[in-house]
């Protein structure tokens, strides 16, 4: 002989305990000690304090609840950083065209006033001397490039904030270490 409560369960499967298996929405397939009222409805009558919630609630209806609420926050939290992730990734993408378009066509505006330089300049040296001063200035501004790259490279420094806070981190929390001594010994 079984006797359960509205507070009570026995054990026989999820679905018979109170507050479990209900639906997502909040209604109660279950009778209430408050008269058959779902959560949702006594939570939003007048007069109810969290308190008298509290009070008339079984533990794992208040365990659901606040359960399903994170998970829909969680959610919700997602679902919000997705929107905003792809309006910004589709903000980056149309500025990474323009900067690619940009790019190419300073690369062709590059190349007509190279040919006009050494148009103009074959006027006045020849077209083979012209060519061959174009090219040592472009290979005079290629080393500049190279240097100032390289130093650039060499003061890069990685990341070292973090390496600064990792060595911040308490050693207690690092794996197989020790920060307490026994009283017997001294280190």
């Amino acid at each position: 002989m079984s006797f359960t409560t509205p507070g009570s369960f026995d054990g026989a499967s999820p679905e018979s305990r109170p507050g479990l298996g209900e639906p997502l929405g909040g209604a109660s397939r279950y009778p209430r000690a408050t008269g058959g009222a779902s959560a949702g409805a006594r939570a939003g009558s007048l007069g109810d304090t969290p308190e008298e919630r509290a009070a008339t609630t079984p533990l794992g209806e208040l365990l659901t609840d606040v359960s399903r609420d994170l998970s829909n926050l969680f959610r919700q939290e997602v679902a919000l950083a997705k929107a905003e992730l792809t309006e910004s990734a589709k903000k980056a993408g149309k500025g990474a065209g323009m900067f690619g378009g940009a790019g190419v066509t300073g690369y062709f505006a590059l190349l007509f006033i190279s040919i006009a330089a050494w148009w103009g300049l074959g006027y006045l040296v020849g077209n083979a001397w012209s060519a061959l001063i174009i090219a040592v200035i472009y290979g005079i501004v290629a080393l500049i490039l190279v240097r100032r790259g390289r130093d650039e490279l060499r003061e890069m420094k990685g990341a070292p904030r973090t390496a600064e806070t990792l060595k911040e981190v308490p050693p207690t929390l690092k794996p197989h270490t020790s920060t307490t001594s026994s009283p017997g010994r001294t280190r």
